[in-house]
């Protein structure tokens, strides 16, 4: 005898993956700082103030208070920016600045949860104009990531939504019940103990690259510690690799690109999902 199906339950399942040091092994926002700087948007000190920033994030990691002053600053230096400038910027220099930087060991995984059936979702602090293109980049099927408000084509400087901790989490539950996914079956993996909410929401938590917070609670709930630690060129990967095309993300969201401030941005592959979304958001 058939076993009863409970046709409300979800039954979709999707792995969820931090951006930075996690998937790449740099900040989104803080590697774009050079290709902002030649094209007119910050000045050298702000160059130099952004490596220093890198290169605190990448020894120790970024705590809230960290990560508090590191949105106002962005925000701040973002003020004013013309969006199509940015977009153009990250275009131009994606290739050049984050293919070299993708970890083998997170795009490889990529490929198995998709080989798998699962939707691949990309979850980023880092704004939308830097992360939408990542997530092209790498046939993610779905982005959630952070935006400023947009006045007359260029960033206000106010913020309406940061993809952050909690607000990460809450995204993620909003989207399982848009997409029908199991949250019980699913998969997310970060490197950052702020992510704790992200990691709390889904079946199968991995910690990954974690800060020493992040260590700290995965021991003591016995999670998976993964390591990643060889970069490659995404370019390379693929010449080796045959896989049927993903589909890419639906078109640029409006948002801050630099700046890590904003409205969570869902890039649904549906044209008619994506609007119920954005109906539900706006609302």
């Amino acid at each position: 005898m058939l076993e009863h199906v409970n046709e409300s339950r979800p039954s979709r399942t999707a792995a969820f993956f931090d951006l930075d040091k996690t998937i790449i092994a740099k900040s989104s926002t803080l590697a774009f700082s050079r290709s902002f700087y030649a094209g007119g948007l910050i000045n050298r000190r702000a160059v130099l103030r952004s490596a220093y920033a890198q290169f605190v994030y990448l020894v120790g990691g970024a705590d809230h208070d960290q990560m508090e002053r590191m949105r106002n600053y962005l925000s701040s230096m973002a003020t004013g920016w013309d969006v199509q400038q940015v977009k153009d910027i990250v275009k131009e220099t994606l290739h050049q600045l984050i293919d070299p930087i993708i970890y083998d060991e997170a795009a490889t995984l990529i490929e198995q949860h998709h080989l798998a059936g699962r939707d691949v979702v990309i979850v980023s602090t880092s704004g939308a104009e830097v992360v939408e293109p990542i997530g092209e980049l790498l046939g993610a099927d779905h982005v959630i990531a952070t935006r400023m408000i947009v006045e007359d084509g260029r960033y206000s400087g106010e913020i309406e939504y940061y993809a952050y901790g909690e607000t990460k989490a809450a995204a993620v539950r909003e989207l399982a019940e848009l997409e029908g996914y199991d949250l019980a079956r699913c998969y997310a993996y970060s490197d950052s103990a702020t992510d704790l909410p992200m990691l709390e929401s889904v079946g199968h938590p991995y910690a990954v690259n974690p800060d020493r917070p992040l260590r700290r609670e995965a021991a003591a709930r016995e999670w998976p510690v993964l390591v990643f630690s060889k970069p490659v060129r995404l370019r390379d990967r693929l010449g080796n690799v045959s896989l049927p095309a993903r589909p890419t993300l639906a078109a640029a969201a409006l948002g801050a690109g630099a700046a890590t401030a904003g409205l969570v941005w869902l890039a649904a592959r549906r044209h008619s999902r994506d609007s119920s979304w954005w109906s539900r958001l706006r609302a």
